[in-house]
């Protein structure tokens, strides 16, 4: 006997916004979505920066998402074994919409509760809203007590943002999450982050459409 197919759950309407729903308005698909534009990712590291999810909900989750051509499973070449998960076009088409969804909901941000996971590249998205690099791309290493993330701005063709350090960032940035916060939404000035002594910045401030930072050096290649 052929094993059951399950029917696509839908609101059945014929709108826009139902049908986008349709595909990622399940609880945890569009944080899967922010986790997959870093880059392909393993399901273990998924999991791991995905805290809350059960491993069932996960699976489900990412099987939705291949069947709807937001994602896609490969195998990595030899000598590794592991599966990872990536986006497909369609998928990476959502990063708008992740923009937006960070920037309506900055404000809940003012306090972080005892309960709040956090991790570094979470900040990415909203940061990299604010950040943008005229005439050129850049690479921006971003370090928090939290960790390290790196942004890629004025490169469409790149992936938005990466976990962990960048092989040669063009500006680098150390501050620390409440400051971050304060500067993805605009309520801090990178200068004056750095001249009041919340940001230290190393690199080609030009580069960030900032003339000139006060404590500016080459980030180390």
């Amino acid at each position: 006997m052929p094993p059951r197919q399950t029917r696509r759950r839908s609101y059945d309407q014929y709108c826009a916004a139902a049908r986008a729903l349709d595909a990622v308005g399940d609880r945890w698909t569009l944080l899967v979505v922010r986790e997959l534009l870093a880059g392909p990712r393993r399901y273990t590291d998924l999991h791991a920066d995905l805290p809350g999810v059960s491993t069932d909900v996960l699976a489900s989750r990412l099987k939705d998402m291949e069947r709807d051509g937001l994602a896609t499973r490969r195998r990595l070449p030899p000598p590794s074994a592991a599966y990872v998960y990536e986006l497909t076009e369609q998928g990476r088409g959502l990063l708008p919409v992740l923009v937006a969804l960070a920037e309506w909901g900055g404000t809940a941000l003012a306090e972080r509760r005892p309960t709040d996971a956090v991790r570094a590249h979470w900040f990415a998205i909203p940061l990299r809203r604010a950040l943008s690099s005229p005439g050129r791309a850049a690479v921006v290493e971003v370090r928090l007590d939290e960790g390290v993330f790196h942004l890629r701005l004025g490169d469409d063709t790149a992936l938005p943002y990466g976990d962990g350090p960048a092989e040669a960032p063009d500006i680098r940035l150390t501050l620390d999450a409440e400051t971050c916060t304060a500067l993805a939404a605009g309520d801090l000035d990178l200068a004056d982050g750095v001249d009041a002594g919340r940001i230290k910045a190393e690199g080609d401030a030009s580069l960030l459409g900032v003339p000139e930072l006060p404590s500016a050096a080459p980030a180390e290649r």
